[in-house]
């Protein structure tokens, strides 16, 4: 199953410089929507670990560092947590940057179970 997810607030970036207050209120907003998002879809967590696997689809052709990109999307990654109810330390997160685009951006989320570790 795959779900497609907002792309992260510019004001999550590590790169934008944003007070925290307002950080803080942008972070909470976007975790909720994509609890919500995940929550609707009726995603189900497997047992033991689970394979976390990003697909990033910028909304323009300019260049992202994959580093603030997952930065970026930690709200996002505490959402889906949230969702499945689990504690985000079962994540093995792995990701990309597609090299298509889409207005406004998205973020394609697959999960899978992992070991029994």
């Amino acid at each position: 199953m795959t779900l497609i997810l907002p792309w992260p607030p510019r004001e999550l970036s590590p790169n934008a410089r944003t007070h925290w207050s307002k950080k803080s209120r942008v972070a909470r907003n976007y975790r909720r929507t994509c609890q919500l998002l995940a929550f609707a879809a009726s995603m189900k967590a497997p047992p033991g670990q689970i394979r976390l696997i990003l697909e990033f689809v910028p909304p323009d052709r300019r260049r992202r560092d994959d580093d603030n990109l997952i930065a970026a999307f930690k709200a996002g990654r505490d959402g889906l947590a949230d969702a499945l109810r689990v504690d985000d330390h079962r994540f093995v997160t792995t990701f990309s940057v597609s090299p298509e685009c889409t207005p406004g951006g998205a973020v394609r989320v697959s999960i899978a179970g992992g070991s029994q570790c």
